[in-house]
């Protein structure tokens, strides 16, 4: 079979692609997801799209080919593209320029004025009319309502067609559309538009000094989740764990998205119903999202995110029952109110408390305290106090503290 650097499936790459950009070591050998054929082929798709992006180097397992992106320097995510290689057939690309061009006037048409005309001015001039017959060209139109490019009008027993009139003049919104295609969770709809308005590579005027792109591979599993959040229904989804390759369905009903502003990973937080708690799922992990029906019930299961919210450092909920109290006390020089600042800015559910001109207390109650490990450390060397009523979490911080001394003052045996 030829090769083609266009995909049926995007599930099929979207692993692909994460290994590529993220990890980047491993050789054609190493990679065991499918066979080496499939490899090739895969790299080779990658290569056509993005071709300025890929780079090798040699070792002792062979050769090793990953993306490499300074996200500083691109203006616009290159991983858009891969939305952009969908297949096709000959009837997708002869019936999507015939009925656009068909039904681009403000005149409704019924499917049998549609077949009609299609079959006498386009079809026929083709040589084209034996290789389609009807109800190819109603499950095209019906695909195409459901992508919104047409509308759909029911008068008697008939459906009525005509293209979806633009409500907007998207020119005027370019440099919008750039930003938004850069800082949205959805920004591949923001690039689809940009190709529509010939967006030039010159025009884009932003740069990014924390550029998450790999979010973009997410795009259809964020879509669907936020599709079932908004009818309030339920979903079916299929996500692998992070230490296990094997695949698992949850029946969840999705609450919340939530977004790190420190890595750029992204999160669904919902009730999953054979567990009866809430939790959180990291949307890389999902691999489908299929959507149910509307719970009923969903008011309670809001009323219970509301409450663990009040609560909620990042998106470790914990396996206790408990809520831990956490205080740190800092010791603040003159002239760095920025350290104040920076309280204040991050506290999240917490609060702050000035002892006095050179002492604050941040003071919170979390599910789980261990998860704040990583920011209290940012603060060591202001360090006054610290207290936390889980005492693991007491000594993993003094224990760091001890290894850091241990490290940097520990005479001829430090390890610096």
């Amino acid at each position: 079979m030829p090769y083609s650097e266009l995909i049926k499936n995007f599930q099929s790459i979207r692993d692909y692609m994460r290994q590529f950009y993220v990890y980047g070591f491993k050789s054609r050998s190493e990679y065991d997801v499918k066979s080496a054929r499939t490899y090739d082929d895969v790299r080779r798709r990658m290569e056509s799209w993005l071709g300025e992006y890929m780079s090798f180097r040699q070792s002792d397992s062979g050769k090793i080919q990953f993306l490499s992106i300074d996200s500083r320097a691109a203006a616009h995510n290159p991983l858009y593209q891969v939305f952009k290689a969908k297949t096709f057939t000959d009837n997708d690309i002869l019936l999507h320029f015939c009925l656009l061009d068909l039904l681009k006037g403000a005149e409704w048409r019924s499917f049998r004025q549609i077949v009609d005309c299609l079959y006498r001015d386009y079809l026929a001039e083709a040589g084209a009319e034996r290789f389609l017959d009807e109800s190819t060209i109603r499950n095209k139109l019906k695909e195409y309502v459901g992508l919104g490019l047409l509308e759909q009008m029911k008068e008697g027993k008939n459906y009525l067609y005509r293209c979806t009139r633009d409500i907007c003049d998207f020119r005027s919104w370019k440099t919008a559309v750039s930003f938004f295609s850069e800082v949205n969770p959805l920004g591949a709809v923001g690039s689809y538009l940009l190709d529509k308005l010939e967006f030039q590579p010159d025009e884009h005027i932003f740069r990014y000094k924390h550029h998450y792109i790999l979010h973009a591979l997410d795009s259809q599993i964020l879509c669907d989740l936020l599709e079932a959040m908004n009818a309030h229904c339920a979903a079916v989804i299929k996500a692998r764990s992070r230490r296990q390759e094997k695949v698992r369905a949850f029946q969840l009903l999705p609450l919340r998205i939530y977004i790190s502003t420190q890595t750029g990973r992204e999160y669904v937080l919902g009730y999953d119903y054979k567990a009866a708690k809430l939790c959180f799922f990291r949307l890389d992990h999902i691999i489908a999202v299929k959507k149910g029906r509307q719970d009923e019930a969903w008011r309670t299961y809001e009323a219970r995110y509301q409450k663990l919210a009040k609560n909620l450092w990042g998106v470790s909920i914990g396996n206790r029952r408990v809520v831990d109290h956490v205080e740190l006390t800092v010791h603040v020089e003159p002239g760095e109110q920025f350290i104040v600042g920076r309280l204040e800015r991050e506290k999240r559910n917490g609060a702050v408390e000035k002892i006095d001109d050179f002492t604050y207390k941040y003071m919170t109650d979390t599910h789980e305290a261990a998860e704040m490990l990583p920011w209290l450390r940012t603060f060591i060397g202001r360090i006054r106090q610290f207290t936390c009523t889980d005492p693991d979490v007491e000594r993993q911080l003094r224990d760091d503290l001890e290894e850091l001394y241990q490290m940097y003052l520990g005479g001829r045996d430090d390890g610096v």
